[in-house]
């Protein structure tokens, strides 16, 4: 793998694009995640995390977009859990900015498991990273509806993510599924999984990060338990869809 070049972290322009999305950055926060910004980049010589590796690019495609989940209104203290977590998006950024928030980050690649716990040493922020699969960490005793909040970054289809995420929400709880400029297409897909797997359409938000691309929060509001046949087995989730 070809050594990518730590370039300097414009910490002005991360400032200035924060804001512009809603979000006062201070001194604490900004440095935190300028050496989230140098830890990805070193570690990506060694492990392929991410594509988007430039100073700018890092600021607003994962630092700002990863905000963003706050404008879901996550309520204080809330136990969040981020499926398919990857390098930390979109939960450790929005974990450095709301330190109340409880982080369980969950991927299917161990080596991003390891990333991951380095990265907590590494910034001195608390989070569990789980070696999983979302439908495997679904079927657990002690992770099934305990989560206030279920949180996923261009994962996967809305149908799908239901069928992954909502069994983790509690009573009372949200999935955010972080989409793209128009989702709608996906919702009226996802109806009847939404409904079946104990879900209820909350709300869509819409918003334009500074870079001018569009994006979406879909929110779906967890209002009764989720079926014990759910999540199904990956295979059969590919086999007959919930749609």
């Amino acid at each position: 793998m070809k050594n990518i070049e730590i370039l300097p972290f414009d910490r002005e322009y991360l400032i200035a694009a924060a804001k512009e999305a809603g979000f006062d950055l201070s001194d604490e926060q900004t440095d935190a995640l300028e050496k989230y910004y140098e830890i990805l980049v070193d570690y990506n010589n060694k492990v392929n995390l991410t594509a988007v590796t430039d100073p700018k690019g890092v600021a607003v495609t994962h630092f700002v977009d990863s905000l963003t989940l706050l404008n879901a209104d996550i309520p204080e203290g809330a136990r969040l859990a981020d499926i398919g977590a990857g390098a930390g998006f979109p939960s450790v950024p929005a974990g450095i900015f709301r330190k109340d928030l409880d982080l369980t980050l969950i991927d299917s690649l161990n080596k991003r498991i390891t990333f991951l716990n380095y990265l907590s040493e590494e910034l001195g922020r608390p989070l569990t990273a789980l070696h999983l699969r979302a439908e495997e960490a679904g079927r657990k005793k002690e992770l099934r509806e305990q989560f206030d909040v279920v949180c996923a970054r261009g994962v996967a289809k809305i149908y799908l993510l239901c069928e992954y995420c909502l069994p983790l929400v509690k009573k009372g709880g949200m999935l955010v599924a972080m989409k793209g400029p128009e989702p709608e297409e996906e919702v009226k897909e996802a109806k009847k999984a939404i409904f079946e797997l104990g879900g209820k359409l909350k709300e869509i938000k819409k918003f334009t990060l500074p870079d001018l691309s569009g994006r979406s929060l879909v929110i779906i509001e967890k209002t009764s338990t989720t079926p014990n046949k759910y999540p199904r087995q990956s295979a059969k989730i590919a086999k007959s869809p919930l749609i």
